[in-house]
């Protein structure tokens, strides 16, 4: 879900970029899919290590990835809400609460499997 929410939300900065309020004239459209990637390199690796049995350390890039799906608030340092188009807010605030829905998992996920490691 995080990736889907995450995909809709770049995609749109990307897309109608001009839109968003008072971000830097030297971001572009590029520049906002690179970062997409990257952020998105980061959860699949910690997947991909999660499915070779390093769990843990997976977990832990999932949480990362999870954590920077916050990053997307940070539009509202830049404008308040209402200043946003609706769709714009919409991707923002879907991402942030699939992020935080990631990142509850996730931790429940590497609290779980630290009780297993230490029981005993």
């Amino acid at each position: 879900m995080y990736f889907l929410t995450s995909l809709g939300h770049f995609s749109h900065n990307a897309e109608f970029i001009c839109e968003y309020p008072n971000l830097p004239a030297s971001l572009t459209s590029a520049k906002v899919y690179a970062a997409w990637v990257g952020i998105t390199s980061v959860g699949v690796l910690g997947f991909l290590l999660i499915r070779k049995q390093f769990v843990m350390t997976g977990l832990l890039l999932v949480a990362v990835y999870a954590v920077l799906g916050f990053d997307g608030l940070a539009h509202y340092t830049l404008a308040p809400m209402e200043l946003h188009s609706p769709v714009a807010n919409i991707t923002i605030l879907s991402e942030v609460a699939a992020a935080a829905l990631l990142l509850a998992a996730t931790v429940y996920l590497l609290g779980s499997r630290w009780r297993q490691r230490h029981r005993g």
